[in-house]
């Protein structure tokens, strides 16, 4: 059952509120004056094992997602791309979910295709064609 607080990450998967922790740190990159005094970006905490609706195995590929992101089962993901912290927390809880979609779906399989008719033809008339060459190159007769 989903408690009132908490944030819907779609596809029947939510955290709860107490489970993330936002952050201001100052931006990086251009903007002069503005972006050196003011704490624009947002640095969001996540604890992975209160994220609701995966499965072990999401979780595992969850973590493998995040990466370097990912320290003692706690996700960081940074945003400072707007202005404005709002949008960058709303960027940060997107990413995220985005990132939970992603795991949630198993890789697919690689199904390995089988050569065309025509290129196997290409491919063994190629090859007669090339050991032709060299079986002439070996029936010269230099005693005559």
């Amino acid at each position: 059952m989903k408690p009132a607080d908490c944030v819907e990450l779609g596809h029947g998967r939510w955290i709860p509120k107490h489970a993330i922790s936002f952050e201001a740190i100052r931006a990086s990159g251009p903007g002069g004056q503005h972006v050196n005094k003011v704490a624009t970006a947002v640095r969001m905490r996540v604890v992975l094992e209160h994220v609701r609706g995966l499965n072990p195995e999401s979780r595992q590929r969850l973590v493998v997602l995040l990466g370097r992101r990912e320290k003692e089962g706690v996700a960081m993901l940074r945003s400072g791309a707007s202005r404005s912290p709002q949008t960058n927390r709303r960027t940060a809880i997107k990413r995220f979910a985005d990132m939970v979609h992603a795991a949630a779906s198993p890789p697919i399989e690689r199904k390995p295709t089988t050569p065309t008719r025509s290129s196997v033809r290409k491919r063994l008339s190629d090859k007669k064609h090339h050991s032709a060459k060299k079986r002439q190159r070996g029936e010269r007769d230099f005693e005559t």
